[in-house]
């Protein structure tokens, strides 16, 4: 509540803490933000856990209430079983982004909140377009509005470069599935992999 007002309950799907460190700053003022991390993409479990934590971390530092969500890796394997190949922002990119939009969009559903949206836009490797297309897509099956935005503009992605120097969070240096993992360990010299400018 700002100033007397009722903020509009925001179910806020987020990627990893880098990403969501913009997006709390950017929301917080005009919605009433609830955290929702749902990534059964991030493999191996080990990764996973280490990007909840953080989050959870931040979300603790910045006052953000967070929602517990399932790791449901089988799931995801199943969804993108036949698109092993398929190159970064392909179709086995589009089936992930879906897969936690809709988890997200039943979430706020079955919840009560107001609308969803999602941290995605906040990386340089993710296409905003995309994602609004495919929030806007899910917003219509469950009845729940998604706030279509584009978090690196205004330089979005610096300043969570900013953000994570600020609160010493983890960033790390792959999207998240075993697929990306596996084409960036192949594609980049070792020494190089903690230089790549990831914090999606």
């Amino acid at each position: 509540m700002t100033n007397g007002l009722i903020q509009p309950q925001l179910l806020l799907q987020i990627c990893c803490a880098p990403d969501a460190s913009v997006v709390f700053e950017r929301l917080r003022s005009s919605y009433d933000i609830t955290g929702y991390f749902y990534n059964p993409n991030i493999h191996p479990k080990e990764e996973y856990d280490l990007r909840a934590e953080e989050t959870m971390r931040l979300a603790e530092k910045m006052m953000i209430p967070m929602e517990p969500a399932p790791y449901d890796p089988q799931n995801w394997f199943a969804m993108t079983k036949g698109k092993e190949s398929e190159p970064e922002s392909g179709e086995r990119c589009r089936i992930c982004i879906w897969m936690r939009l809709e988890k997200t969009a039943q979430f706020a559903s079955e919840n009560n909140f107001n609308l969803f949206t999602t941290t995605l836009s906040v990386s340089p490797h993710k296409n905003a377009d995309l994602i609004n297309e495919l929030g806007a897509e899910v917003s219509e099956i469950y009845g729940v509005e998604f706030l279509q935005a584009n978090f690196k503009k205004h330089d979005g992605y610096k300043r969570s470069l900013e953000l994570c120097r600020l609160y010493n969070v983890y960033r790390q240096n792959y999207c998240g599935c075993l697929y990306s993992k596996e084409n960036l360990e192949a594609e980049t010299d070792e020494n190089d992999l903690l230089a790549l400018p990831f914090g999606l």
